[in-house]
């Protein structure tokens, strides 16, 4: 990191906990890289003391900051305005200080879209077949509606608490863009095997398959799979799961939630500062870190 002066600005990740996250290193070394005077910090803040924080940070004229479980919806009762994907999905990831007024933006499901462009996918027009309805879930079906997917077919379990937020969402995207959303309980095979066929993307966003439980796979067997659909798995630990090793074998496209995590912060790094993170070297760097192949 760059010599910390008088004039260096402050960003951050607020969540709990954090101690894990990879942030502080991608957005530092941006930083460095392109020679912003700024520093990234995480800070192990619960929704009990999310408000004090974020009171804190205000007064601090902070450039913005990320959010991360568990402060994504909480986050929204301290804020001043929303982005249409914030708006739409009810969460925020990133949080623009303009001018002592806090903006909430969603970047998630930004950068699943520009992961899906890095492969070389044209989604425009085309027809996607989602799993869960979580947070990322959400984010990811909100932009792809945005960016102009035509269709999205959304499996779930019936009992899922998540239900009324999903069908608001649908309700709201099919009012606001044209693009149509279904959905259909997660055991019912038969449909997920029709909306398959007419996809050109797949997506888990369950966590399903992740590490510990590297065994689970979304998908019950590869007769679902074909050569023309690509598969994307959120999941980057394992880096390659089950469903992609199943996806690779069947001669599909597939990737992992790696590359969604970099361009979210990526957008979030593009809000504070206006300039583009620097992929490039940024991706040699973390290799070098050893942080993924």
């Amino acid at each position: 990191m760059s010599e910390i002066a008088g004039t260096t600005k402050l960003a951050c990740l607020l969540g709990s906990p954090v101690s894990h996250s990879i942030s502080p290193l991608i957005h530092n070394f941006s930083f460095q890289y392109l020679g912003i005077d700024c520093a990234y910090l995480a800070f192990d803040i619960n929704e009990q003391n999310l408000k004090k924080a974020v009171e804190g940070l205000k007064s601090l004229h902070v450039l913005g900051f990320n959010l991360t479980m568990p402060n994504k919806n909480k986050i929204l009762e301290y804020l001043d305005g929303l982005s249409e994907a914030a708006r739409l999905i009810g969460a925020v990831n990133t949080v623009e200080n303009r001018d002592g007024r806090l903006i909430g933006h969603n970047t998630d499901g930004l950068g699943f879209m520009h992961s899906v462009k890095e492969q070389g996918i044209q989604m425009e027009g085309q027809t996607m077949t989602l799993m869960g309805i979580g947070g990322a879930a959400t984010a990811i079906c909100a932009q792809a509606a945005l960016d102009g997917v035509k269709n999205i077919h959304i499996f779930a379990r019936s009992t899922s608490s998540h239900l009324p937020r999903i069908r608001k969402l649908a309700a709201d995207l099919e009012k606001e863009t044209s693009c149509a959303i279904f959905l259909h309980d997660i055991r019912d095979l038969h449909a997920l095997n029709s909306a398959m066929k007419e996809s050109r993307l797949f997506v888990n966003a369950t966590s399903v398959g992740m590490a510990p439980d590297t065994q689970g796979c979304i998908l019950p067997d590869p007769s679902f799979l074909f050569p023309e659909l690509a598969v994307a798995d959120i999941i980057y630990s394992p880096w390659k799961t089950r469903l992609l090793t199943m996806a690779e074998e069947a001669g599909c496209t597939a990737f992992n939630g790696f590359s969604m995590l970099l361009w979210q912060g990526a957008g979030a790094f593009q809000i504070w500062t206006g300039r583009e993170m620097p992929m490039t070297p940024l991706r040699d760097y973390l290799r070098q870190k050893k942080i993924y192949p």
